[in-house]
C-alpha cells in the first residue's frame, strides 16, 4: 500500500486516520507519509522516499534511530522478559544510573509517558505542601492532562485550542497562568496568592510553542520565589533532559529544582518517563507515604533495557554533545545567513540539539505572545518545500527540530541547501 492509501484507510479506524493530532499534517497542505523504518539519521516511507529526520521521534531519538546498542539491549531483554508488573533489577539498574549520573535527583518512580511523569510530579507537590494551586506558562505544554490545557502550546496551540472541550471549568481553576521570561507576571500572582501554591512547573528550555529558551534571570528568579513562598519549583525536562545536555537544561542555568520530570530519551526510543527529585519530597509518595500514584507498566524490562544502554551511551561519550553543539551551530548560523541574503524574516532559537525557525518581522520570540505572530501560512509552504526535497520536520511551526548522534555535516549541508531553494 502507498502512504496515501494507508492514511486514509486510517481515517476508518482512528480519529483523523492518527493516534497524536500532529501527526495528521491539519496545518500543511499535504497527506502526511507513512514511515516504514529508520536507521540513523534517515527514515524510509511506504513510497519509498528517504528523508533526512529531524523530528528524531520528537526528541527521544538522540543516538538516531535502531542504534545497534539498543537494538541488541531490546532483543537480549524480550527473549527472557516481556512484562511481569513485578519487580526487576533492571528498573533498579536505570533509577540507580540516573540519581547517581544526573544532578538534584535523589529518589525517582518510573511511569509510561511525559503526561504522566508531570501530572504526578503535579499531584506530589499537591500532596507535599498540602497546597492546590499552580502556575504554568502560557505557551509551555506539560502533556494532556486537564490541570495543563490552559493556553499549552504544541498540537493545542497548532490547533488554535484555547484548552479542550471535556475539560471541565473544575479541572483548571487552580492552574495559574503566567507569561514565560516574565517574572514581574509571576511576582504578581505570588503577591496575590502566594500562601496557596503548591509549585510553579516550567519547561527550562520550552520546547512547544518552539524552542524558546528561558532566560538565565528568569529562572534564578523562579527559584528564589519558590522559596520565598515555600513553593516547589518543577523543571519539566521532558524535552530538555538529556538533549541540551545530558544532566538536562538545568545543569546550563545552574539551577536545583524540587522536582525534576523526564521522558522521551530515557526510554531510548519507547514509551517511557520518570520523575524525581528531593528525598524528603519523593518519599511521600505511597507506599511510604500518603500521595498515591501507581501503573502497572512502569520500569517496563524492555524499556528500562533500552534506557539503561542509552544513557550509558551518552554518559560515556562527552564527544556526542559537542559534535551536536558543533552541528547545531553550523545549522543556525546556515539559515540565518541565507535569511539575510534573501531578505526572509525570520528568527532562529537554539540550545543543544534543539532549535526553531520562526516566521516573523521581530527581532526576537521570548514567549507565547511572540511565538502566536509568527506567519503560519509561510511555514506552512517551507515545510512543504522541505519534505519535497527530502528533509523532514515537524509539520508544526511551533515544534522544535532535533538532531541526534547520527547526525553529519553533509545532512546540514543538504538541510541549508534545501532551505537556500525555498521562495515565499
Amino acid at each position: 500500500m502507498k502512504n496515501d492509501d494507508i492514511f486514509n484507510e486510517s481515517k476508518l479506524y482512528m480519529p483523523g486516520g492518527v493516534n497524536s493530532p500532529v501527526r495528521a499534517f491539519k496545518d500543511v497542505p499535504m497527506n502526511p507519509p507513512v514511515i516504514k523504518s529508520g536507521k540513523g539519521a534517515y527514515l524510509y516511507d511506504e513510497d519509498g522516499n528517504k528523508y533526512i529526520d529531524f523530528v528524531c521521534s520528537w526528541g527521544p531519538m538522540m543516538l538516531g534511530h535502531c542504534d545497534t546498542d539498543v537494538v541488541k539491549a531490546i532483543r537480549d531483554t524480550c527473549e527472557k522478559a516481556i512484562s511481569f508488573g513485578a519487580n526487576t533489577k533492571l528498573e533498579l539498574e536505570l533509577a540507580k544510573y540516573i540519581c547517581t549520573t544526573v544532578d538534584n535527583v535523589e529518589m525517582l518512580r518510573m511511569v509510561n509517558s511525559g503526561t504522566e511523569a508531570t501530572m504526578s510530579a503535579v499531584r506530589l507537590a499537591r500532596g507535599y505542601t498540602g497546597r492546590d494551586k499552580i502556575i504554568k506558562f502560557a505557551g509551555c505544554y506539560h502533556g494532556h492532562f486537564d490541570d495543563f490545557l490552559v493556553e499549552a502550546g504544541s498540537g493545542v496551540m497548532t490547533e488554535g485550542i484555547p484548552g479542550s472541550v471535556g475539560v471541565p471549568e473544575s479541572s483548571v481553576k487552580n492552574t495559574l497562568v503566567a507569561q514565560y521570561n516574565d517574572i514581574s507576571s509571576v511576582e504578581d500572582i505570588f503577591r496575590q496568592q502566594g500562601s496557596e501554591i503548591a509549585a510553579v512547573i516550567v519547561e527550562p528550555v520550552a520546547g512547544n510553542m518552539g524552542v524558546i529558551p528561558g532566560d538565565e534571570k528568569f529562572l534564578k528568579s523562579l527559584r528564589k520565589l519558590c522559596d520565598e513562598y515555600g513553593s516547589l519549583l518543577i523543571f519539566d525536562e521532558v524535552m530538555s533532559g538529556f538533549r541540551v545536555a545530558y544532566k538536562g537544561a538545568q545543569s546550563i542555568y545552574k539551577i536545583k529544582p524540587d522536582l525534576t520530570t523526564m521522558a522521551k530519551i530515557i526510554g531510548g526510543g519507547l514509551p517511557c518517563g520518570a520523575y524525581g527529585g528531593r528525598k524528603d519530597i519523593m518519599e511521600k509518595l505511597s507506599p511510604v507515604g500518603p500521595v498515591y500514584q501507581a501503573g502497572t507498566m512502569s520500569g517496563n524490562p524492555i524499556v528500562m533495557a533500552a534506557g539503561l544502554t542509552t544513557l550509558k551511551k551518552l554518559h560515556s561519550s562527552p564527544q556526542y554533545y559537542t559534535q551536536i553543539e558543533k552541528l547545531g551551530q553550523k545549522l543556525v548560523d546556515g539559515v540565518r545567513k541565507i535569511a539575510r541574503d534573501k531578505d526572509v524574516p525570520v528568527v532562529v532559537n537554539r540550545c543543544g540539539a534543539m532549535f526553531s525557525l520562526f516566521f516573523t518581522k521581530d527581532s526576537k520570540v521570548r514567549n507565547y505572545s511572540d511565538a502566536k505572530k509568527c506567519d503560519t501560512g509561510i511555514f506552512a509552504k517551507y515545510f512543504t518545500h522541505m519534505i519535497k526535497k527530502g528533509i523532514y520536520i515537524a509539520p508544526s511551526q511551533f515544534e522544535a527540530v532535533f538532531l541526534s548522534v547520527k547526525h553529519t555535516e553533509e545532512d546540514i549541508d543538504r538541510f541549508l541547501e534545501a532551505f537556500d531553494s525555498f521562495k515565499i
